[in-house]
């Protein structure tokens, strides 16, 4: 009978944290503040002990395999995003393509409305995640935040509001399409 066994060691890393930063962990909840900018995210790792001392994060884990070192890596990339959005905003834009009727888009609140598509009269709305900024400059839509996650999203949300289900996109091409995230074009 052969038994086999996952090699596990001990792991730990180490990300510093920035100038000006700071960091406290409380309820599984780390929170990064820097000025009046607070930034949360909660932490998922099993089996894995986070601490911050002086001006590092310290990640140590008894009896890691590869899946958990990837997480602890993909957590930490997670981090590096949070202190990169205090720096400076993650900003994606899109763009209105309109072949067979003239779109229309305005924010109302914490809603991005979008008039006459496909010439239905009904509007369609799409979420916008509180923390985010949209304008919208004629066929252009700009969506910025300090906060990674809720920028994509709320940029993914107003694509997905123009979603066409049942007709060829080659030929219906009329929606909102994400064109440039984070300063990399599409």
């Amino acid at each position: 009978m052969l038994i086999s066994t996952k090699m596990k060691k001990e792991y730990s890393l180490d990300i510093k944290i920035p100038a000006g930063v700071a960091c406290e962990i409380k309820d599984k909840i780390i929170s990064c503040k820097k000025g009046s900018d607070i930034l949360e995210r909660k932490i998922v790792l099993l089996d894995t002990a986070v601490n911050i001392k002086g001006d590092e994060i310290k990640f140590f884990c008894k009896k890691a395999n590869k899946k958990d070192i990837a997480k602890v890596k993909a957590f930490t990339s997670h981090l590096n995003n949070m202190f990169k959005g205090f720096e400076e905003k993650f900003v994606y834009e899109l763009e209105i393509c309109n072949v067979h009727f003239p779109i229309t888009a305005k924010v109302d609140g914490s809603k991005l409305v979008i008039n006459n598509f496909l010439g239905e009269k009904k509007n369609r709305v799409a979420e916008i995640i509180s923390g985010v900024k949209v304008e919208i400059n004629g066929q252009k839509i700009t969506v910025s935040g300090k906060d990674m996650e809720k920028a994509g999203q709320t940029a993914a949300n107003i694509e997905r509001a123009t979603l066409i289900k049942g007709r060829d996109r080659r030929v219906f091409q009329d929606g909102c399409y994400i064109i440039e995230k984070d300063g990399r074009k599409i």
